[in-house]
């Protein structure tokens, strides 16, 4: 074998290696949930038949449908208000660009240094007085707009063509109608992979909800997830079908936005 051949069988291996050490944790994830809970933890690998008993034991001890309704329209009206306020926040902070506005994204950009546990109980007593707790608008607020999302919009309007903006300037155009009509679809793959962070991040959260939804006809998927661990039993079997169908809307936005996702990450614009 020549020296290519070989770097090239040794990278092909590498691969396989990393492939499946990262798939390995989704397969298993979906054998434990058609498994009993003493198989589970005996280490079993092979899917089994435990499939139905599994889900008529969770059905029973959780309201999956209810707390899967939640998370999903908590995850939605998030991502679509995030997507507006910070795509106009990183608009204007770069098209209507100067020096106060450069120190005032810096600060914003420190925001990002502070840990949300310490802002987390000044958050619930605003809440809580404004009579949000347990409400939609209660679990958007604090993140409705983030300052990666600002920088990362920014960044992306930095390439967005002027000329043409200047243009519609002079055809009369307003400032809101070109940000509308213009740059939403200039930036498709950059409002792709803020949307895949932002639905991710709002489905997947676990601490503010748990904060403020103090009613059980509020709860969320992660923290149905979280009840089936309370208790001196844990039916691990019925733990894994949760976790599996709490993880199955966030993979499916994600490779069905992978490529948008990439696109966006590294800054190009089609």
């Amino acid at each position: 074998m020549t020296r290519a051949k070989i770097r090239k069988f040794f990278m092909y291996a590498f691969l396989i290696i990393v492939s499946f050490v990262s798939v390995f944790p989704l397969y298993w994830m979906v054998s434990a949930a058609t498994n009993k809970s003493a198989d589970v933890i005996s280490g079993r690998l092979i899917p089994g038949t435990y499939f139905m008993e599994n889900w008529k034991n969770l059905i029973a001890a959780q309201n999956i449908g209810r707390a899967f309704g939640n998370s999903f329209k908590y995850a939605l009206i998030l991502t679509f208000v995030s997507l507006v306020v910070s795509s106009l926040a990183g608009y204007g902070f770069e098209i209507f660009h100067d020096k106060a506005k450069d120190t005032l994204m810096s600060i914003i950009l420190l925001a990002m240094m502070v840990p949300f546990v310490a802002t987390m109980i000044p958050l619930f007593q605003m809440i809580s007085k404004a009579g949000w707790l347990n409400t939609t608008i209660g679990f958007i607020l604090p993140t409705i707009s983030t300052p990666f999302l600002i920088m990362m919009f920014r960044q992306s309007a930095r390439s967005f063509p002027h000329d043409i903006m200047e243009a519609a300037r002079i055809d009369g155009l307003s400032e809101i109608r070109i940000f509308f009509q213009m740059f939403i679809p200039t930036m498709r793959s950059t409002y792709a992979a803020a949307m895949t962070i932002t639905f991710m991040n709002a489905w997947n959260s676990y601490l503010w909800p748990k904060v403020i939804m103090t009613d059980a006809t509020s709860q969320t998927m992660p923290m149905v997830v979280a009840n089936l661990t309370e208790g001196y039993v844990t039916d691990y079997g019925m733990l894994m079908l949760a976790v599996l169908i709490c993880t199955l809307p966030t993979a499916v936005v994600f490779f069905c936005l992978q490529k948008a996702f990439a696109e966006g990450i590294t800054g190009a614009v089609k």
